[in-house]
């Protein structure tokens, strides 16, 4: 076979005219060559040479062509994100969660959140850099940002989302060598108003979606060495990878979806190593053990240093104390448990609050508020709530008689039969045969009485799991149960939280369960001068305890998110469709969350295409059916790459679907950046599919047809959606003399 011609320091169109003009050249060689290696006739058809030389055309791109691609990406990028960043000038939607928590690193104060810290370190860490001073309340979406020092955040999360163009570009250059495929990703992400969104505010999503990105380059840039095991770049690149993999998941759970993409790239590298036998057994063996170093323990660690610089940031007491256990509150600065002194046991008379004993579990809570008419009788509301509050007081009583000052003082014990009165109501814990308000099986827990006076369904039994009868009650060590003396059941708690009418706060029933493992209690903070002090600093956790016990309260507040009143959410199904999409901001300057919908379906087309390729060169290869090698080749890389991207892509989104918390739309925009990807492959793969198809003469002319008519589609369709990002105004799309209603292109939309 003839020596294939390599085009250098031309740009990507020039090439593509050199190749149109050298099938000539090849057409005359073809007809005094004798039959070469690929059986190729002497009558071979030109368009049969187009396709070889197509599939050579990364060797026509010079260097400079690519960086200076690169660079007009990444400029165009920048340009697009921070145009116009301090508009509007007031909260949108999540800024007023991650603003906050921001604020909350600045000023070391403790709270609770779903997602691991590193997002919002970050952001705190922007916010410092940038002169802000953690002094904003973040109240509510909506509220005027006045003069706080709020465009450094902004700035620092866009140039983070800025950078995830130029890196789809690279990426898809490391699986492709072809730069029409990786300039059509980078400008399918580029022109997509629904990443510009996410990318403009103080969102966790840039941040998530840069290191995402990062994973992805920094894996396919170490498979790039892999003719150079063990060199420094291979080494670089490989510790890279698991530093972003430790960083996607330390910023939100769903960086496991990154983790498990490139564990699977990783084992299947390792798989070929493993069947290339021309590398012994020893070095097989040092290729896993620096997989494993760099991609497992490294990971690990670093994620574990995240959670390490968390906790010595948030030292000082906060409003998420409650969420967690008295023994990790005692290590926070300012909590009524840090380096105090208090009774180690407890006594009829003194005042308590008790803590449900499991992950996330609340304090027991009674409020004035009585029960709605549909759940009778109308008694005091009895509820359990995760922030410290006075309402959470309670005085445990004998139950046959009140407490006087000169009575003698008398431990509780195991086994004693009490009366647990709420200290701010004066009415006692109660219960009897009627059904809880939401767990039907269970039965109601109320507050009764006057003045501490009640009837016989204010008795209890307090029992010291794990411990015989007589067993003294020990503060914060203590597993208590206390069952209802009259009805035989169990004082419990769950997530499930109630309506309006009980202010979101989480359902306190009675369990008939006399087996329910959750129904456990301890006693956290005791007044009684009566008793003597111990230091609480016996019970400090370690650092790996409070590791894991942030994790479960994590896990399990995410497992509990349910959506708001009237807030808008979204199914998977819904997603790449672009069904509909989220209000960020209302006011005067609204702006929708919405993907281009050009891009968004047209990527569906690519993903229907890819199979329809796929499926083809199969049922060819299937047949016998054979063709030019370079072309095959071709083909090969191209369909590699998208099943890579495709997997990717169903990765990051498929999971979702048995997902039974609430769910927003732009949980779908790290798996768009897969399907932009492989959408980018897949144009670039048409056009040469078009090329191939029409005379030589038109070759070139069908090429700048073909990239025009794609590159100005998307920049229109840009145009027209850009709004939704940079700000409406006046009327929205569905009333009269409203000038978007020409966007609202489905009904759904709430433009």
């Amino acid at each position: 076979m003839a020596t294939k011609k390599k085009f250098h320091g031309k740009g990507t169109i020039d090439s593509y005219k050199e190749l149109k003009e050298d099938v000539k050249t090849r057409e005359k060689r073809t007809n005094v060559e004798e039959k070469d290696d690929l059986d190729l006739k002497s009558n071979a058809k030109s368009n049969e040479i187009v396709k070889e030389l197509v599939a050579d055309q990364s060797t026509t791109a010079s260097t400079r062509t690519y960086y200076s691609m690169l660079i007009s990406v990444t400029l165009l990028s920048l340009i697009s994100r921070l145009y116009n960043i301090d508009k509007p000038a007031h909260v949108c939607w999540d800024e007023t969660h991650f603003g906050k928590m921001g604020s909350w690193y600045i000023k070391r104060e403790f709270f609770f959140d779903v997602h691991p810290p590193l997002g919002k370190m970050l952001i705190g860490l922007f916010g410092i850099l940038t002169g802000y001073d953690g002094g904003f309340a973040f109240a509510k979406p909506g509220d005027e940002y006045g003069e706080t020092r709020y465009i450094g955040m902004r700035v620092c999360c866009a140039m983070m989302g800025a950078a995830v163009v130029p890196l789809a570009y690279m990426s898809v250059w490391l699986l492709t060598k072809s730069l029409m495929s990786s300039l059509f990703a980078a400008l399918l992400i580029l022109l997509d108003v629904g990443t510009l969104t996410l990318s403009r505010h103080i969102l966790l999503d840039p941040i998530m979606m840069f290191f995402i990105m990062m994973s992805t380059y920094s894996q396919l840039k170490f498979l790039s060495y892999r003719d150079r095991p063990f060199s420094s770049q291979w080494w670089i690149w490989l510790a890279l990878t698991g530093l972003f993999l430790a960083s996607s998941i330390g910023v939100k759970f769903v960086g496991l979806f990154i983790i498990l993409y490139v564990g699977i790239l990783t084992v299947n590298d390792l798989w070929k190593i493993l069947g290339n036998q021309t590398i012994s057994l020893v070095e097989v063996v040092k290729h896993f053990v620096a997989r494993a170093l760099c991609l497992i323990i490294l990971p690990i660690l670093v994620y574990i240093a995240i959670f390490g610089v968390h906790l010595r940031i948030l030292n000082h007491s906060g409003n998420g104390d409650g969420f967690y256990s008295s023994a990790f509150q005692s290590q926070l600065i300012g909590n009524r448990l840090y380096n105090v002194s208090m009774p180690e046991n407890v006594a009829f008379g003194s005042v308590i609050t008790l803590k449900q004993r499991r992950t996330g579990g609340g304090y027991l809570h009674s409020h004035w508020h009585l029960y709605p008419e549909e759940h009778p009788p109308r008694q005091q509301q009895i509820t359990t709530y995760a922030h410290k509050d006075f309402n959470n007081e309670w005085i445990i009583k004998l139950a046959d008689q009140e407490p006087k000052q000169d009575d003698p003082v008398q431990l509780v014990v195991s086994g004693d039969l009490v009366r647990l009165e709420h200290r701010e109501t004066r009415r006692n814990l109660h219960s009897h045969h009627e059904p809880a308000p939401l767990s039907r099986r269970h039965f109601q827990v109320s507050g009764y009485g006057v003045n501490g006076s009640g009837d016989a369904n204010d008795v209890w039994v307090v029992e010291v799991v794990g411990s015989p009868p007589g067993t003294v009650i020990q503060t914060a060590k203590s597993r208590l149960r206390f069952i209802h003396y009259h009805v035989r059941c169990l004082l419990h708690s769950h997530d499930k939280k109630l309506p309006k009418w009980g202010w979101d706060q989480l359902e306190a029933t009675c369990n008939p369960n006399m087996r329910e493992p959750k129904a456990l209690w301890s006693v956290e903070e005791i007044t009684d001068n009566r008793l003597p002090n111990a230091s609480f600093e016996i019970y400090s956790p370690s650092f790996m305890e409070r590791f894991m016990e942030s994790h479960a309260v994590m896990t399990q507040g995410n497992s509990g998110l349910k959506p708001k009143e009237g807030e808008i959410t979204s199914r998977p199904w819904q997603w790449p469709i672009d069904f509909r999409g989220q209000i960020f901001s209302g006011n005067n300057h609204r702006i929708y969350l919405l993907g281009n919908p050009i891009i968004f379906w047209g990527c569906l087309v690519a993903h229907v295409l890819f199979v329809v390729y796929y499926l083809a060169h199969a049922v060819k290869a299937k047949r016998g059916h054979k063709e030019n090698k370079a072309w095959t080749e071709h083909k090969e890389t191209i369909f590699s790459a998208c099943w890579w991207l495709l997997l990717g892509w169903a990765l990051h989104y498929l999971p979702f679907w048995p997902m039974t918390r609430v769910l927003y739309f732009h949980h779908y925009f790290p798996a768009f950046l897969f399907s932009a990807m492989l959408t980018g492959v897949i144009l670039d793969h048409t056009m040469i599919l078009l090329i191939t198809l029409v005379p030589d003469s038109m070759g070139s002319m069908v090429f700048h047809t073909v990239v025009g008519s794609i590159t100005s589609g998307l920049i229109l369709s840009f145009y027209l959606f850009s709004p939704l990002t940079y700000g409406m105004d006046g009327p929205v799309s569905h009333e009269e003399d409203s000038k978007w209603a020409g966007l609202k292109w489905l009904r759904s939309w709430d433009i």
